[in-house]
């Protein structure tokens, strides 16, 4: 009985003190998706992207409408009998080759993505944390359900971002 009733009155004195705890913390919210949109780093580490897989997606493209092209002769009909299996035998080899490069190609992309990625992420980190300790904040949040716009240091870490970058 006595331990039940201590346990009560030290809940009671918890939960009295909380919200005196709560006026001193001072929160901060970054919106992670669109620092990774706005951000200057992040913008260029896409376009490196775009222009280091530019080339080799025009080429799968190309080999797409190769394989459209043989694919309407071979069903135009007007073809002799060697031809039809010549044409035959290269819609096939293409229609592997290109599932081939479209596969490394997605595999190469989604590779140098994550890189390209992960660079950016320890950038806004870093900054984020230089954020938080010379403005005193006790808690930064990323990617909540709901946050006040009065917490929000999104701008702040987009801003700093792309000031370095420069």
């Amino acid at each position: 009985m006595k331990a039940r009733v201590f346990s009560s009155l030290l809940a009671i004195a918890l939960l009295s003190a909380a919200p005196v705890m709560a006026a001193d913390l001072k929160i901060g919210f970054v919106n992670s998706e669109k620092v990774m949109r706005e951000a200057v780093p992040a913008v260029r580490a896409q376009e490196r992207l775009e222009k280091e897989f530019t080339k080799r997606d025009q080429e799968l493209k190309r080999m797409v409408r190769d394989l459209d092209a043989l694919k309407k002769e071979l069903e135009g009909g007007k073809l002799s009998e060697t031809d039809r299996r010549n044409k035959i035998r290269a819609h096939d080899d293409l229609g592997r080759d290109l599932q081939r490069k479209q596969r490394e190609f997605s595999e190469d992309f989604n590779q140098r993505r994550n890189e390209e990625l992960a660079s950016v992420l320890s950038k806004a980190e870093k900054t984020i944390i230089q954020i938080a300790e010379s403005e005193k904040y006790d808690l930064i949040l990323q990617d909540a359900v709901y946050y006040s716009k009065s917490i929000d240091i999104t701008d702040k870490v987009v801003k700093a971002l792309s000031s370095d970058a420069k």
